[in-house]
């Protein structure tokens, strides 16, 4: 009788552990493939803020620019993506991954060096949730009270990390002064002057004079809102959406306290003001 040797398990390595892992990416959605218009509309929107990104990964997402192709019935064009690249990479994001293209555009892509990533979600702000309507009760008849019903099974959510804190500025900010507050809110507890620019990825508070540039919700937020004890700004912005001095403030909001918040309607969002 011949004796089989003990089946053995390979080790367990030391020196390394394989786990999933998810990674934050920063989504460009196409709507262009002209790069120089591209080039200056990224100069205007970033120029001024050398550290908005901080070698963010990226993927460049083509699916609405080949959707608005399709309903056109154009062609899908082809994009320079060494070109793209090198213009992004300028901002301070790094290109890792490409979705939505089309055949030809997703070869291009991979041998620019980018990853096909189908799967990879853009993140849209969620609605507020509507308020119940009120319901008149009446008084009910032994007949009409039913039994509880079962408890439902009872999931546990894993606790989420804590948000980081708001960043609060104590000091007036003088004309060529910046401040960004990176995925948190903003607190400004004295004066922004003119030429000063205050910038944050959540809410803005100014409980002084607000006469520079206040940018809130920078990365797309649009639930984000300014507020203000004396709303005087030379600029005002809420996820992209803007408004100069050019367009003077309304008489009832000029120098007075007021919060600015974003309203999405027919023709597009629209920034609206509201004394406080």
């Amino acid at each position: 009788m011949t004796v089989a040797p003990p089946a053995t398990s390979s080790p367990t390595p030391v020196s390394f552990e394989i786990k999933s892992a998810n990674l934050p990416l920063v989504a460009l959605l196409l709507r262009s493939t002209d790069l120089k218009a591209l080039a200056s509309d990224l100069k205007a929107r970033f120029g001024d803020i050398p550290d908005f990104f901080d070698h963010d990964p990226l993927v460049i997402d083509l699916t609405q620019l080949n959707a608005a192709a399709r309903r056109n019935g154009a062609d899908v064009e082809a994009l320079d993506f060494p070109v793209l690249l090198t213009l992004l990479r300028q901002y301070g994001v790094v290109p890792i991954a490409i979705k939505g293209g089309s055949p030809a555009q997703m070869a291009a892509g991979l041998a620019a060096g980018l990853l096909p990533a189908p799967d990879a979600r853009v993140v849209a702000t969620s609605p507020p949730t509507p308020e119940p309507e009120r319901q008149t009760t009446t008084p009910k008849t032994a007949a009409d009270i039913k039994a509880p019903p079962a408890a439902a099974p009872v999931t546990v959510q894993p606790i989420p990390e804590a948000p980081l804190g708001a960043l609060v500025i104590h000091k007036p900010l003088r004309s060529g002064q910046q401040i960004y507050a990176r995925g948190r809110d903003l607190v400004v507890l004295a004066m922004v002057n003119v030429g000063a620019e205050i910038i944050a990825d959540g809410h803005i508070h100014v409980y002084a004079p607000l006469r520079g540039k206040a940018m809130a919700g920078a990365r797309g937020n649009t639930d984000a809102r300014i507020f203000a004890l004396s709303l005087e700004a030379e600029l005002i912005s809420i996820a992209g959406i803007y408004r100069t001095s050019e367009n003077p403030l309304p008489a009832n909001i000029q120098g007075k306290p007021a919060q600015v918040r974003l309203v999405a309607g027919p023709d597009g969002d629209k920034l609206v003001m509201d004394a406080m």
